[in-house]
């Protein structure tokens, strides 16, 4: 199975319907079907080896994937917030590439063709038969890695991988004419190409937000009646924060909102199912090399955790759910042996969506089939995954390792914090020193030395922060991942030695 068999599926299963843009003049599965056409004729004319999308959410996302699938060559989106220096990077590596960009003067020597322009191609002349053609371990997308603890690489995505992730999710056709989702993650991240793929497969129409603020975000669910939607923590953070402005609650529309990605404070998750009574919330945990989600906390667990009066149900609400049932999820010690309930280890995953590739590195599954997933986390006793953190993250202090979400969950209790990240400082003795970066609550004061103490109390000396940065906003990448090294940076250049930022 590839991709092109998935377009054929849904041009001839939905020809009519309109899968992508407005109800009245967007793309109906057949019209979708005609562009991917006229993509791969372009593709094939210009002896591309490689697709590449620097642009933009919008229509000609989707078209640009199938074409790509049917000409036979891997589709690469990039992010159009790239540097120069880093863009040249990654252009570098790309054998023969078309690109499809409104910018073409960003990508010196490659052949390009506009964003508008690659949408009204004319139609294809003859018929490409990748469906018949295209082996399905054969290379479908390449996703560049967001590189919060190293250089990016990119990871490979076979048609298998992505069309098992579709068939363990998804059923086709599955869904009524009117559902419409919402899509304003970037388009070079994994939950893009996902989206595109079950929401198409399962006849969802796309709507597709090119530059995301909180009011445009709910203008839009409003407007286009939207029923489903999936967001970034810090975007599902900045929509709760535009509601409680209005002392509003989120669109009736909207049955389903997703998040995921990053981690997210509870206390935003709690408000924001106070402020959209009337939609189940869904968490989903996956990797790009695991070709999207790989667990899921849906919207029963949810409701059961905000409303139970048993600890460990609530907090359930801080997990990322259970495994799908296309895939195995084990956590291991150092040996590789399973760990028990509650016991933070390293967490690995197996399935036929599970790629664990990279084309600089190859493939990274080990011989038993378990792809390291270099998360570090836990299960609880009812198979509830709990994401404690990057092992990357993980602060080596005199040789004792310390996972930063356990000093950050302590900070976070504290009344006047309302978001910590902790990150491992370089030290000349020590190795790594504890640092923490909070964001206090509007109207609230406290001092490093008060957070200090309260971290002490609750867990040891050797846990203490012994630097505290105060800071109006986090760093993050696209994807709403923190960046780490940049709060690092702030402490060694504001605090060496033993100095200290209240």
């Amino acid at each position: 199975m590839n991709l092109a068999i998935i377009l054929d599926m849904v041009a001839d299963g939905m020809g009519d319907r309109v899968l992508v843009g407005d109800p009245d003049t967007g793309l109906t599965g057949r019209g979708l079907r005609e562009r991917a056409r006229a993509g791969a004729q372009r593709i094939a004319a210009s002896g591309a080896r490689r697709l590449v999308y620097l642009g933009p959410n919008g229509p000609a996302f989707p078209a640009a994937l199938f074409a790509a699938a049917l000409a036979g060559v891997p589709f690469l989106p990039v992010n159009y917030r790239l540097g120069a220096e880093q863009l040249a990077d990654v252009m570098g590596r790309q054998e023969s590439p078309l690109v499809v960009t409104d910018t073409p003067e960003r990508v010196p020597g490659a052949e390009t063709v506009g964003v508008a322009e690659f949408l009204a191609l004319p139609a294809a002349t003859s018929v490409f038969d990748a469906a018949l053609m295209t082996d399905p371990v054969s290379v479908a997308v390449l996703l560049m890695t967001s590189g919060t603890t190293a250089a990016p690489k990119s990871a490979v995505l076979r048609h298998e991988n992505l069309t098992a992730y579709l068939f363990g999710s998804v059923e086709f056709a599955s869904v009524p004419e009117g559902d419409a989702t919402l899509v304003s993650v970037p388009p070079y991240h994994i939950a893009a190409v996902a989206n595109v793929l079950s929401n198409l497969y399962s006849g969802r129409r796309i709507v597709y937000l090119e530059r995301f603020t909180p009011a445009g975000w709910l203008e839009t669910v409003e407007g286009q009646r939207v029923t489903h939607a999936m967001v970034v923590p810090t975007m599902l953070a900045r929509i709760v924060a535009e509601l409680r402005s209005r002392d509003a609650r989120g669109p009736a529309c909207l049955r389903s909102l997703s998040y995921g990605g990053a981690k997210i404070a509870a206390e935003v998750v709690e408000e924001a199912l106070a402020r959209f009574p009337g939609t189940g919330f869904v968490n989903a945990y996956g990797l790009t090399e695991t070709a999207s989600s790989i667990a899921v906390l849906g919207p029963d667990d949810h409701r059961a955790a905000v409303c139970a009066d048993d600890p460990e149900v609530r907090a359930r609400l801080g997990s990322v759910g259970r495994a799908l049932p296309s895939v195995e999820i084990e956590v291991q010690d150092d040996d590789g042996a399973p760990c028990a309930p509650g016991v933070v280890g390293d967490i690995v995953v197996r399935g036929p969506q599970v790629a664990g590739e990279y084309l600089e590195a190859g493939s990274k599954v080990r011989p038993d089939g378990w792809f390291p997933t270099r998360d570090r986390g836990y299960l609880d006793a009812e198979g509830y995954l709990f994401v404690r953190g990057r092992a990357d993250d993980t602060i080596i202090r005199g040789g004792e390792n310390i996972a930063p979400a356990e000093i950050e969950d302590v900070l976070c209790g504290h009344p006047a914090v309302q978001e910590a990240v902790v990150a491992g400082v370089p030290d000349l003795e020590w190795g790594q020193q504890i640092g923490a970066f909070v964001i206090v609550r509007p109207g609230a004061s406290v001092e490093a030395d008060e957070l200090r103490a309260w971290v002490r109390e609750r867990l040891r000396g050797s846990k203490t922060p012994r630097y505290v940065e105060f800071v109006e906003e986090f760093p993050v990448n696209p994807t709403g991942k923190v960046l780490r090294r940049d709060l690092v940076a702030l402490v060694r250049a504001d605090a060496p030695g033993d100095a200290v930022s209240a």
